[in-house]
């Protein structure tokens, strides 16, 4: 197969043009997102900015599409945020596992404006696994919402 697979440049930088990798951001600021829910709802990140081997699809969810080790980030930049919520829960689910971001948002007993909630992991994942975000809130009123400034972004490393 003449397909070019590994590049390496005259100054030895080395490239894959097909390395999994993705990143993707809210499409529009998702407003009023629910709390005192009974499950955790899902975001979805749905404008691509690149996926280069076509393992990412706009509902939100990443497939893996080998075995390996995948650095998977999100960034979110929350508005509104309330208060008297008692707990804000945010998930990177894999196939295998879930990694999750608590805060308790009462810093001086008044709603904040925006907060960025940032999170990294180094995931195991196989061949099929998936992986998307998602949220749990406990308490509060329905107001909080999340900016278009909100990424969900991956890689396989090894």
């Amino acid at each position: 197969n003449s397909t070019e697979r590994l590049r390496i440049d005259a100054a030895g930088a080395v490239t894959m043009p097909h390395q999994p990798a993705f990143s993707a951001k809210v499409t529009s600021s998702i407003n009023n997102i629910t709390a005192g829910g009974s499950t955790n709802t899902g975001i979805v990140f749905g404008t691509e900015i690149f996926d280069t081997n076509a393992d990412y699809n706009t509902n939100g969810t990443f497939t893996a599409p080998v075995t390996g080790k995948y650095q998977l980030s999100m960034k979110l930049r929350l508005e509104n945020v309330d208060a008297s919520t008692t707990l804000y829960s945010f998930y990177m689910r894999t196939s295998n596992r879930s990694y999750n971001t608590i805060f308790d948002p009462d810093y001086g007993g008044q709603d904040m404006a925006y907060l960025y909630v940032n999170a990294s992991v180094l995931a195991d994942m196989d061949a099929g696994d998936t992986s998307n975000i998602q949220y749990y809130i406990v308490g509060g009123a329905s107001q909080t919402d999340i900016n278009v400034d909100s990424y969900f972004q991956g890689i396989l490393v090894a």
